[in-house]
């Protein structure tokens, strides 16, 4: 049951990049938000997004930005490979938090938040925009009721263009702790496993290529692999994000199949019912690249900007948490153990392709280690 006296929020954003911002706008129209902090290291992003949100203080130091009274909560919205200490600062001072995902880019260091966070005994949830979608909340309630009966087989296929593989190769401090399934098959990963929730996955083979983003960046191109679970279920995942630029997906493009004993669930998320071509670049979503001039609208996760706001699920999303920590209310948030089992799952994908066999679930954090790969090899 909701709390019947909402509580105020004073709200600290940890990183002012384009999440940064988002959920830094949807807070500053959140009735129960009367503060808002902002820590990012780059100056000018900093004012930028300063006055974009109406901030009330600044600064290049988190720590100093979770020593403020006025905090009560706080978004973690670093690059992917910097969550680890703010996460851990803002568990000491047992703050909520919304982190976005992973908790750690590395299985060790996610297994040290999740520990952190767990004896901290604070709310703290996981990123994973995709559930806040309409047509993943359809299909989560037909398998919930048992529409399709028993859930033997599920199949999903995601397609990106390589912006995004090349965006995050760039900027990550360890290149070899970024995959396609770490950062972007994720989410089709926790989508299916919500889906199953109730199914334990036992095994996963897999396998990977690297004839495209391997000469540019000594990256993965795609990673495809099968999950049994202990009941026999199957799952068999594909994600791709070495197409070509001119691919017009913004970020994502996912099918997914859902096969029962009494019926079937098939879901298009690709966006191609709304196609854009124009001939003048794109100023808001996600453009690393401004000379590609069509997309599919709607394939950027966030949502999209629309009268000068941000629409869709990452609005619904962020929304909900601040309804969740000022009001008590039940929201469809992956915990940050939920999070930590899908970096596990991703981890293991890459294990099983890289040793060419099939993994036992779960593995352990020194099992997907760079040096146990090393020996492997």
């Amino acid at each position: 049951m909701a709390k019947k006296n909402p509580k105020r929020i004073g709200v600290a954003i940890i990183g002012a990049g384009r999440v940064g911002l988002f959920r830094g706008e949807v807070a500053a129209r959140h009735p129960q938000v009367d503060f808002i902090g902002l820590a990012e290291k780059r100056t000018d992003r900093a004012e930028l997004v300063r006055d974009r949100i109406g901030a009330d203080f600044v600064t290049a130091d988190f720590h100093e930005l979770l020593a403020r009274p006025e905090v009560t909560a706080a978004i973690i919205s670093t690059d992917e490979h910097l969550h680890v200490a703010p996460v851990l600062a803002a568990a000491e001072r047992g703050l909520p938090m919304l982190i976005e995902k992973p908790l750690a880019t590395e299985l060790a260091e996610s297994e040290r938040v999740l520990a952190a966070i767990r004896k901290s005994g604070v709310d703290a949830v996981v990123g994973y925009t995709q559930r806040f979608r309409r047509r993943w909340l359809a299909a989560k309630e037909k398998v919930r009721t048992g529409q399709l009966g028993d859930v033997t087989l599920v199949a999903s296929r995601a397609f990106m263009n390589r912006l995004v593989a090349l965006d995050n190769y760039k900027r990550a401090s360890d290149p070899s702790q970024i995959s396609p399934m770490v950062i972007s098959g994720t989410h089709a990963l926790d989508i299916v496993m919500w889906l199953m929730e109730a199914k334990r996955p036992v095994e996963i083979y897999a396998r990977s290529v690297d004839k495209a983003l391997g000469p540019l960046v000594r990256g993965i191109d795609a990673t495809a692999g099968l999950i049994t679970f202990e009941d026999g279920s199957l799952y068999t995942a594909c994600i791709s994000w070495a197409l070509p630029v001119a691919w017009p997906g913004a970020v994502y493009s996912l099918e997914v199949g859902i096969t029962g004993t009494e019926g079937v669930l098939t879901i298009d998320d690709t966006h191609r019912d709304i196609v854009l071509a124009t001939s003048k670049a794109q100023g808001e979503g996600y453009a690393p690249d401004e000379t590609r001039r069509v997309d599919f609208l709607g394939s950027y996760p966030p949502g999209d900007i629309a009268l000068g706001e941000l629409r869709g699920p990452m609005r619904e999303e962020t929304e909900q948490w601040l309804n969740r920590v000022s009001l008590g209310l039940p929201t469809q948030h992956a915990t940050a153990a939920e999070a930590h089992h899908r970096l596990m799952l991703t981890k293991a994908f890459d294990l099983s392709a890289r040793l060419k066999r099939a993994i036992p679930l779960p593995i352990e954090a020194g099992e997907s280690s760079r040096e146990s790969l090393r020996k492997a090899g």
